[in-house]
């Protein structure tokens, strides 16, 4: 009995927690769309072409900003680079839009505290940088890039 009242308390907490985060995951998710559809129009190979560094961190940023589904970056990666965008820029972009969410930082900062947000999502971008440069450096290093 006491196991059942213990589940029902769980379960009312859990709806109340669901209803609580329901308007930030909607707002979220509008936000992540608008800005995606901003995205596509916005991207071309005019916006990068400034020297390696430059593009990886304005791939970086943009796809810091312009979250999306894992499918979605490989898909954008294979038209920027047949657009004539750079290895490194189009590897940053591809990292960070999958893991680091500017968009998504409210929500993620509610459910899971500002800090760890926060610092997850600045390790993530430093690390997607590293990412791409170590890509693009071991495909030359092989003669592959």
């Amino acid at each position: 009995m006491q196991a059942r009242n213990r589940l029902t308390d769980s379960l009312k907490k859990t709806i109340r927690t669901f209803i609580n985060v329901l308007p930030i995951i909607v707002g979220m998710l509008l936000l992540t769309s608008l800005v995606v559809t901003m995205f596509a129009e916005q991207v071309s190979a005019r916006l990068f072409g400034n020297g390696d560094i430059l593009d990886t961190l304005l791939g970086a940023s943009i796809g810091s900003i312009a979250v999306g589904h894992p499918l979605a970056s490989y898909l954008l990666g294979g038209e920027l680079l047949g657009g004539g965008v750079g290895l490194g820029a189009v590897t940053a972009l591809m990292v960070t839009w999958v893991t680091v969410g500017i968009v998504q930082l409210p929500a993620e900062a509610l459910i899971l505290g500002g800090r760890f947000a926060v610092y997850r999502n600045v390790i993530s971008f430093f690390v997607a940088i590293a990412i791409a440069c170590l890509t693009v450096y071991t495909l030359r290093l092989l003669g592959a890039a």
